[in-house]
């Protein structure tokens, strides 16, 4: 569980506090819906598919999109990233340049956008957009990481991913609920519904007592209640895994539901001596890298942490965040799709290319 979140939220059940924080989640909702229907939100000259969520904190947005701009490489397509560059220092719109910036500037998930395509960080999705397509040679489609809520830029193609172990939660809007809107209407801005189930494939999931594998309930409810396709995914590594297994770990991450990488390690085999969670998108101070240091040393364990964490960290010097890194292994993730929710999933971005897709504004 996120640091910063509530555990009741994710915890099941009715809950004296959601109830308490009802009526100012009224308002919330309210208040994100008429951002909407007081927008003229700026239609770009390209498409522009949206990855989002419809909860506060991670679903796995991030392998997403950079699936999808695999995907659109792969058909000849010239994707380009827009983000808002979240905790970053620039506000843009600027490109993101790996020789120049680092996660500090930009933020840790645009550095790792920015190795696969072209990346734009900018706080106004518009004018983000707007200097996109003024790019020579011109791209062919915008992927916007994060921004379902977001009323500034038309999107022709919106995903939005769900976690397949903690769904929606309590179902409420923030601050009672995890929901960034009411879900309905966030349903009727989302073309496709990607659900995120770790340690299995094919739409089952692993109930966090028991271990026995079976469907995933949020999956199986939201292809009850949600009219378009509800495709399933599962994280996996990307690269060889070999040094992970039965291999002595000290696991930190800083992200929105670390637990969910905690448990991939320990399907990919690693024996976790230890795991330290800190909030989504952590500095981690001095202090915390030199203790991360010296649990290393002392109890001879790998430490292991994500792409997203190890962006944070010195590249070079003499500093102990470069320390920190050296010492440190990650476990890079990609999304896999079974057969047939792929091909549905590709047929959805080829729609953005044959003048088929929807045209509604949002």
């Amino acid at each position: 569980m996120p640091l910063d979140e509530p555990s009741w939220w994710y915890s099941g059940g009715d809950d004296w506090r959601a109830r308490a924080l009802q009526p100012i989640a009224r308002v919330y909702g309210w208040g994100a819906m008429r951002r909407f229907a007081k927008a003229k939100p700026y239609r770009a000259d390209r498409p522009v598919i949206c990855v989002g969520n419809f909860t506060a904190g991670g679903t796995g947005k991030t392998p997403l999109s950079l699936l999808l701009a695999e995907m659109l490489k792969e058909v000849g397509k010239s994707p380009v990233f827009l983000t808002r560059g979240y905790t970053g220092n620039l506000t843009g719109p600027v490109w993101v340049d790996p020789g120049i910036h680092d996660a500090r500037d930009v933020g840790d998930e645009p550095m790792l956008l920015a190795a696969v395509a072209p990346t734009m960080i900018s706080r106004d999705r518009a004018a983000g957009a707007k200097a996109i397509t003024s790019r020579i040679p011109p791209t062919s489609v915008i992927i916007m990481d994060d921004g379902l809520q977001n009323p500034a830029l038309h999107k022709d193609l919106t995903l939005a991913v769900v976690d397949g172990h903690r769904g929606i939660g309590n179902g409420e809007l923030i601050p009672a609920g995890p929901l960034r809107a009411p879900l309905s209407f966030q349903f009727s801005m989302t073309d496709a519904i990607i659900v995120n189930c770790p340690l299995a494939t094919g739409g089952t999931d692993e109930a966090s007592t028991g271990g026995a594998k079976r469907e995933s309930g949020i999956l199986t409810r939201l292809r009850e209640s949600f009219s378009g396709p509800v495709l399933a995914a599962t994280p996996e590594p990307a690269g060889d895994i070999t040094w992970l297994r039965d291999t002595p770990v000290i696991a930190f991450a800083g992200i929105a539901n670390p637990q969910r990488f905690f448990r991939l390690l320990e399907s990919l085999g690693a024996e976790l001596v230890t795991t330290l969670a800190y909030r989504d998108h952590h500095r981690f101070t001095s202090a915390e890298m030199a203790d991360l240091l010296a649990r290393a040393k002392a109890s001879g364990a790998q430490l292991v942490t994500t792409e997203k964490d190890l962006a944070r960290l010195d590249e070079e010097g003499e500093t102990v965040s470069a320390r920190l890194r050296q010492a440190t292994r990650s476990l890079p993730i990609r999304l896999a799709f079974n057969g047939n929710d792929l091909m549905r999933l590709q047929a959805l971005i080829a729609t953005l290319f044959t003048g088929s897709q929807d045209q509604r504004t949002p």
